[in-house]
């Protein structure tokens, strides 16, 4: 009777686990590239009494056994990296990605992935992303530029007034082989680990890689009718544990109650 206390107890962690990754999916549900998680748990050891298959007196084989699960944990919660919806802007220098890949950012020296792509210029003429970190490789617009054309492949071409070229640079977009095994830096950033493989570079609509699209920002890929089923489901998972722990005290109150 007491196992199932620590049992109970093992699965309201869980779904506590578990809401804690809704609430943040949910609370980014208007971010612009922002990539869901969730939450993958798994069973616990178990309590094998009787083992499958064990021999029975009479020269049988019990074809079951008794095993008892000791609950549940949280494994891991990954990103899930499916493509969100776009949003047109109408801005010259957003871009969203359709696709695999990431914008690689440089953050004082450390250089870091997303898919936000929400750039700028700065005070040189610089193409950087909202927190003022410049687009690598750097893409530099001449300022008598009065029209910017980016193309699906990430050629960027400035014109002046006269329509004359003024400039053509490239975009480039990376890759890794698991991008699930990215580290999540918050505002918007990833970084790679061993998990995650190394970069891999490419032009946009190469090697498996996605397009851009001037002028359109990727939403996040958070359904909030699906997060909020599961924050339903998580819910109730958690109040049917607690009701678990509740009705063990009440069963060790009766067995402490009983008189010789």
């Amino acid at each position: 009777m007491i196992r199932s206390l620590w049992t109970a107890s093992t699965g309201m962690a869980a779904q506590q686990t578990n809401m804690d990754v809704i609430a943040h999916n949910l609370a980014n549900a208007n971010t612009t590239g922002f990539k869901r998680s969730r939450g993958n748990f798994e069973d616990l050891m178990y309590q094998v009494i009787t083992p499958p298959g064990a021999e029975t007196s009479d020269d049988t084989r019990i074809p079951d056994g008794i095993q008892i699960g000791m609950g549940a944990k949280t494994v891991s919660v990954p990103k899930i990296f499916s493509q969100g919806s776009f949003t047109e802007t109408g801005n010259y220098y957003d871009m969203g990605i359709e696709g695999k890949g990431f914008f690689k950012i440089l953050r004082g020296t450390e250089e870091v992935y997303t898919r936000a792509g929400s750039f700028k210029l700065d005070s040189e003429g610089y193409l950087v992303d909202s927190g003022g970190n410049r687009l690598q490789p750097e893409i530099s617009i001449p300022g008598d530029a009065v029209s910017v054309h980016i193309d699906s492949g990430g050629k960027v071409t400035a014109v002046d007034v006269n329509g004359k070229v003024l400039s053509t640079q490239q975009i480039n977009l990376y890759s890794f082989p698991n991008p699930g095994g990215l580290q999540s830096q918050g505002h918007n950033y990833f970084t790679p680990t061993e998990a995650s493989g190394e970069e891999e570079e490419g032009q946009p609509g190469s090697d498996g890689l996605g397009t851009l699209l001037q002028g359109f920002l990727e939403s996040s890929n958070v359904n909030v009718v699906e997060e909020m089923v599961n924050m339903i489901v998580s819910q109730r998972a958690y109040e049917a544990n607690s009701k678990i722990i509740k009705t063990t005290d009440e069963m060790l109150q009766i067995a402490n109650n009983v008189k010789a």
